[in-house]
């Protein structure tokens, strides 16, 4: 089951983006309809909330009174955050026990509009962010929702910011047309990239980039450490739960800025035993996260030429994302292995004429080889002198892994 979380400050259009996605075919979980049922009149929500906030936030008939609590919590940070820690966990329990319920082969959607604040954006496997510009949002709310415009700014200030909810958002859509541009929008998404995304993860298939090496290598991206940040934020905290792993870093060309890549991000992904990585739970949940295991990949090459083999085996994994093509490198923490790929990139990192010179070396290669496959085995033989020069300057600068 696909995991999408979907989220926007209030008035962006959030809502329009779930409704469209639950007539394409997804199953919408709300979690405004959620917070309303969690409060209705039995609920020990709302008993919580009338301790805490006084009988003024209830009507007559027992019911909550939105309009009086929200005049006392958006302008108070604490009081909201009050709030917040009284009804979040019982929203979350109901929301767990709905998407719990949505069959295999459906797309699950979380309309959220918390979902940057609360940190809930990891447990997605993808964030979609509406946006629209304050002005918009509050002509919107007035409009719209019969707010003043004090409120609506109010509202919005209490929320994430732009750029807090763009440092998790894998898609941002632009709300700032019309409403058949979101629509066209919301359906361009679910076709070119949540259908393929569910279809990949039912059957448990890797997204695979065509073979083509100099259509794979591209000029440095500015998205690569977005993308992969994110990543790791997801893969952490998948595997928090099961004990094993003792970091999980960007590594590979995508970690070096300035340097030509393969649009794939690496991940390294360090464990306490390799064999752990074989565990039933660990391989679900790594499953679950959106990332299965790629046959016939086993371990890198030993450097220096003659090394120990068994120091350079690791598990291999690949995403599941048509859009978004990551590599999971699971290796023992220790390992040669596992040494090299942190000390790579923190070679390249801070010596540029090594970067450079890989450059180069890629460039050169790309001239000679035209499958991606072809091209990945012949620079193992410039990695072989590289293991030296990076080694001698760990020695020099006393680097250590991080």
């Amino acid at each position: 089951m696909l995991r999408v979380g979907v989220t926007g400050g209030i008035g962006s259009g959030k809502s329009t983006v779930s409704r469209r996605l639950a007539e394409l075919g997804a199953h919408v979980v709300d979690a405004d309809a959620v917070a309303r049922e969690v409060v209705e009149p039995g609920e020990p929500t709302l008993e919580r909330i009338r301790e805490r906030f006084g009988v003024h936030v209830l009507r007559d008939d027992g019911s909550l009174d939105r309009a009086a609590l929200a005049a006392i919590v958006f302008p108070d940070r604490d009081a909201l955050d009050a709030l917040d820690a009284i009804t979040g966990p019982a929203i979350a329990a109901r929301v767990a026990q709905q998407r719990a319920a949505v069959p295999d082969g459906v797309v699950s959607v979380y309309d959220m509009p918390l979902l940057v604040e609360r940190g809930l954006w990891v447990h997605e496997h993808l964030t979609v962010v509406v946006e629209a510009d304050a002005e918009t949002r509050v002509r919107r709310l007035v409009e719209q929702r019969g707010l003043s415009a004090d409120d609506a700014r109010h509202r919005i200030a209490a929320q994430a910011t732009d750029e807090q909810r763009r440092a998790v958002a894998d898609v941002v859509l632009d709300n700032s047309g019309t409403p058949d541009d979101l629509v066209r929008a919301v359906e361009a998404l679910w076709h070119e990239r949540l259908v393929p995304y569910e279809a990949n993860l039912g059957s448990g298939t890797r997204a695979r980039r065509p073979d083509l090496a100099r259509d794979c290598v591209v000029e440095p991206r500015p998205d690569w450490e977005p993308r992969a940040e994110r990543v790791v934020a997801r893969l952490a905290a998948a595997l928090a739960p099961t004990g094993v792993a003792t970091e999980v870093s960007h590594i590979g060309s995508t970690s070096v800025p300035g340097l030509i890549a393969k649009d794939v991000i690496d991940v390294q992904v360090g464990v306490h035993h390799l064999d752990d990585a074989d565990r039933d739970d660990v391989r679900q949940v790594l499953r679950d996260a959106g990332y299965v295991s790629s046959h016939g990949v086993h371990s890198d090459t030993p450097h220096p030429l003659g090394s120990d083999p068994a120091a350079w085996v690791k598990r291999f994994l690949g995403g599941c994302d048509p859009a978004n093509h990551v590599h999971v490198h699971v290796r023992e923490h220790g390992s040669a292995g596992w040494r090299f790929a942190l000390l790579f990139r923190d070679w390249l990192r801070h010596e540029p004429a090594e970067r450079d010179a890989y450059a180069a070396e890629k460039h050169r290669l790309l001239g000679l080889h035209e499958s991606t496959s072809d091209y990945v085995v012949a620079k193992e033989a410039w990695f072989e002198g590289a293991w030296l020069r990076a080694t001698d300057w760990a020695e020099r600068t006393g680097w250590q892994p991080r």
